[in-house]
C-alpha cells in the first residue's frame, strides 16, 4: 500500500485526516482525534505543542479535506484496480474449474447412457444362453419322456400278447377239465370207449410250461432316472464350452470390436465409448476380466494369419505400457518382450496358437507352440502385482502405415476341453 504524504497525515492517528480541523497554533488533526485526546481535560490543548485551543470546536479546513478526499479516491481506485485483477485471476481460475466440471458432467451423462447400452446388451446375451440351454433341456426332457413312452408301449404290448396267450391256455385247459368230468359221469360202455383218449389228453396238459411273469417286464426306471442330471450336464458339454480368459469390453481400445461371448477381438470402426480409467486409448489392446497374483494359469491366443500383434500379460493400462508388459510380439520379425528388454526370437515355423503359461508361485511365464509342443521364450520374474492377460494389435501407429483391413483378423482366446473327474465323496 502506497504511504501517506505527510502533509495528509494526522499526528494522531497516523492515518489520513477526516473532517480536518485546524488549531491556532496551526497544527491540524482529525476531528475526532482531538475531541478523544480533549475528553476529559478541564483545559483544551494542542497535542502535539500544548499551547492552549481558544476554541473548543476549531473549524473545520475544507481545503485540507478535499485533499484527503481526493488521496482516498485515488489510492481506493489503484487498490481496487489491484484486487479486481486478483478477483479476475480467482474467477478465471473458477471458469476453468467450471467448464472441466461441465465436461466431467457431460462425461458422466455419455457414461450413463453406456451403462444403459451395455446392460441391455448383456441381457439380450442373457436371454439368448438361457433360450439355448432351455431349448436343450426341452428336446432333452421330451427325448426321455419318448423314450419312457416307447418302453412303456413295448411292455405293455408285451404283456399283452403274453395275457393273449395265457387266456388261450386257460381256456384250452379249461375245455380239458371239462370234458374229462364229464367222461367221468359218463355210463360205463362210453366211458371206457373214450377213456384211453381223455387219458391222452390230461396227461398232456402238466407237460405245458407253468404260467409265471417274464423278466423285465417292468419298466427300468433306474436306466430313466439314474444321474439323471449328470447326464444331462455331460451332455450339455457339447452344448457349452469354457473359455479360461474372457476380455474386459471395458479395457479395449475403441476402435476395437470384441465378439458377443468377449473371446476374440478385431479392428473397426471407431466406437463412442466413455473415457473410463480402465480403457486403453493410444494403445490397441484390451485386458482380460481377472488378473492373477497367485497360483497358475494357462489360456491359448489363437494368431491365425495376423501379421502384427502382442500376446502376454501386463499390470499397466492406458498408457506406458512398456513398463508393465512382458510378452511375445510380432512387427517385422518375432521378440520377447519385457519392462527391461525387447530380444529378437528365430522361429522355425509360424505358430497358428501361443500358448501362456503363468505360475505366480514360481515366477515363471512361458510362451509355447502347443501345436508343436515347442518351447518359445520364459521369463523368471518376482510378479508382486496381479498380472492381467494382454492381447493388442500393437499401438496405434499401426494404421498409419497399414490398411484397417489388416488386422480385421481375429485374435481369439481359445476354449478349452472340459473334462469329468468322479471322485468318492469324502466320508462314503
Amino acid at each position: 500500500m502506497a504511504s501517506i504524504p505527510k502533509d495528509l497525515c494526522c499526528p494522531a492517528c497516523q492515518g489520513v485526516f477526516r473532517d480536518p480541523v485546524i488549531l491556532s497554533c496551526n497544527h491540524r488533526f482529525c476531528n475526532n482525534c482531538l475531541q478523544r485526546s480533549w475528553r476529559g481535560k478541564q483545559t483544551p490543548e494542542c497535542p502535539v505543542c500544548k499551547r492552549i485551543s481558544p476554541n473548543k470546536n476549531p473549524p473545520v479546513s475544507q481545503a485540507l479535506k478535499s485533499m484527503c478526499e481526493a488521496f482516498l479516491l485515488k489510492r481506493g481506485q489503484k487498490a481496487s484496480g489491484e484486487q479486481k485483477k486478483k478477483l479476475q485471476e480467482a474467477l478465471k481460475s473458477l471458469k476453468d474449474k467450471l467448464k472441466d466440471s461441465e465436461r466431467v458432467q457431460d462425461k458422466f451423462g455419455r457414461t450413463l447412457d453406456h451403462i444403459w447400452i451395455q446392460a441391455r446388451h448383456t441381457e439380450r446375451q442373457i436371454k439368448e444362453q438361457f433360450k439355448k440351454l432351455h431349448e436343450f433341456l426341452a428336446e432333452e426332457e421330451e427325448a426321455r419322456l419318448r423314450a419312457l413312452r416307447e418302453e412303456e408301449e413295448q411292455k405293455r404290448q408285451r404283456m399283452k400278447e403274453q395275457m393273449e396267450a395265457l387266456r388261450v391256455q386257460i381256456a384250452d385247459l379249461s375245455q380239458t377239465v371239462r370234458s374229462t368230468e364229464d367222461q367221468l359221469t359218463a355210463q360205463d360202455v362210453s366211458f371206457m370207449k373214450n377213456y384211453k383218449a381223455a387219458v391222452e389228453r390230461v396227461q398232456q396238459r402238466p407237460l405245458l410250461e407253468d404260467p409265471h411273469l417274464p423278466t423285465g417286464a417292468l419298466i427300468d426306471q433306474a436306466k430313466h432316472l439314474g444321474n439323471l442330471g449328470f447326464n444331462i450336464w455331460i451332455k450339455m458339454k457339447d452344448l457349452v464350452s469354457y473359455t479360461p480368459v474372457i476380455l474386459d469390453p471395458n479395457t479395449a481400445h475403441p476402435e476395437f470390436v470384441l465378439s458377443d461371448d468377449l473371446t476374440s477381438m478385431s479392428g473397426g470402426e471407431k466406437q463412442q465409448l466413455p473415457d473410463n480409467p480402465e480403457r486403453f486409448d493410444e494403445s490397441w489392446s484390451v485386458l482380460g476380466s481377472e488378473g492373477f497374483n497367485s497360483g497358475s494359469h494357462s489360456w491359448d491366443v489363437e494368431v491365425g494369419e495376423v501379421s502384427y500383434f502382442r500376446v502376454g500379460v501386463s499390470v499397466q493400462r492406458k498408457r506406458n505400457m512398456e513398463s508393465g508388459f512382458w510378452g511375445i510380439e510380432l512387427h517385422e520379425g518375432y521378440s520377447a518382450c519385457s519392462p527391461s528388454s525387447q530380444t529378437p526370437l528365430k522361429l522355425q515355423r509360424r505358430p497358428q496358437r501361443i500358448r501362456v503359461d503363468l505360475d505366480c508361485d514360481r515366477g515363471e511365464l512361458s510362451f509355447s507352440d502347443p501345436d508343436t509342443n515347442t518351447l518359445i521364450r520364459t521369463f523368471s520374474h518376482t510378479f508382486t502385482d496381479r498380472m492381467f492377460p494382454y492381447i493388442s494389435f500393437l499401438d496405434a501407429f499401426v494404421l498409419y502405415v497399414f490398411p484397417l483391413e489388416d488386422i480385421k483378423v481375429p485374435l481369439k482366446i481359445l476354449p478349452m476341453r472340459v473334462c469329468v473327474n468322479q471322485q468318492h465323496t469324502d466320508g462314503v
